[in-house]
């Protein structure tokens, strides 16, 4: 009976993997992961009524900043347009235009709208007369591009909108998949630096006890050749001083938590941007305070490099949602 129980419940997973939108879901966490917002996508779909073209481009941007080019006759859907790219995409300047192209392939003529090209040669008239000069004639190309002067054929603007607002949806997956390949490859540039910067932190907290005792055999040898009587307890005050100073392992320990945390930060399954870009800032914070209490030429050359490592990192991380 147990095994039973465990084979029907295998079953109904499988079921809900093959039929369920349990995969969708599924593909959508992935594309919240350290997703760049660089990408372009381009969707077509033929039908019998026309043509429709989907292009969408993105880069990267503080906010959401959505554009729409739409055709005259599909503006009524831009706000559900809006409503769909907000639950796709958190961040990112987008430019979406819409293509639609009638069909003619029935030798048709287009139909022009005569009354409002009527109503704008009076009004070229009319600006002609209260000017006083020639207005050169408008291009008629440029009059064809004018809204409502191409009168719809009688199609169905319901039907061409929905399947504009399906089409769309399908360039958003796109978008979306071409983010997430590009995040995934600046995941693997950050990682990398960050191994980086982990190798020299811990080279410098290596070297760091033998760089205090170096400085406090240094200050003991200046003091012995003054051949001048000093106090023991100044001296080890003095001492102390010094060490407090030069001391980074408060900033050595940070930087590891640091690290750890952007590792952490890139793994979840939402978007990061934001949160890696205020690490990056701690990072560096660090990074210049370690340079400043640096005593010996090594440790400063090792600051900075990590404030290299730290500047490549934050450039990719400019660019992730």
């Amino acid at each position: 009976m147990r095994s039973i129980r465990i084979y029907a419940s295998l079953f109904y997973y499988a079921w809900q993997i093959r039929y369920s939108s349990f995969p969708i879901y599924l593909i959508r966490q992935v594309y919240y992961m350290t997703s760049s917002m660089t990408a372009f996508a381009r969707k077509q779909a033929e039908f019998t009524w026309g043509t429709l073209v989907w292009e969408i481009r993105s880069v990267n941007h503080r906010y959401l900043e959505p554009a729409f080019r739409l055709p005259e006759q599909l503006r009524p859907t831009e706000t559900r347009l809006r409503d769909l790219l907000r639950n796709k995409i958190s961040r990112g300047k987008i430019e979406a235009q819409l293509k639609f192209l009638p069909d003619m392939s029935d030798g048709s003529q287009i139909p022009i709208n005569e009354p409002l090209l009527a109503q704008l040669n009076q009004a070229l008239d009319q600006v002609n007369a209260l000017t006083g000069t020639a207005v050169n004639p408008a291009n008629p190309l440029d009059i064809l591009k004018w809204p409502g002067i191409i009168q719809e054929q009688g199609q169905d603007t319901k039907v061409i909108e929905e399947e504009a607002l399906s089409l769309f949806k399908g360039a958003l997956d796109l978008l979306a998949e071409h983010r997430a390949r590009e995040g995934a490859e600046l995941k693997v540039a950050i990682e990398s630096r960050l191994d980086s910067i982990t190798g020299i932190v811990d080279e410098i907290s290596a070297a760091l006890p033998d760089i205090l005792n170096a400085q406090q055999n240094k200050l003991k040898e200046q003091v012995a050749q003054l051949e001048a009587d000093v106090e023991p307890g100044r001296l080890e005050q003095e001492l102390v001083l010094i060490v407090q100073k030069a001391d980074i392992q408060e900033e050595i320990d940070r930087l590891a938590a640091h690290v750890k945390e952007i590792r952490h930060v890139m793994s979840r399954k939402e978007p990061v941007g934001r949160r890696l870009d205020f690490l990056m800032q701690e990072l560096n914070r660090e990074a210049n305070t370690i340079c400043s209490k640096a005593v010996v030429t090594e440790t400063t050359l090792n600051a900075v490099e990590l404030k290299v490592l730290i500047e490549q990192i934050r450039e990719q991380v400019q660019n992730i949602e």
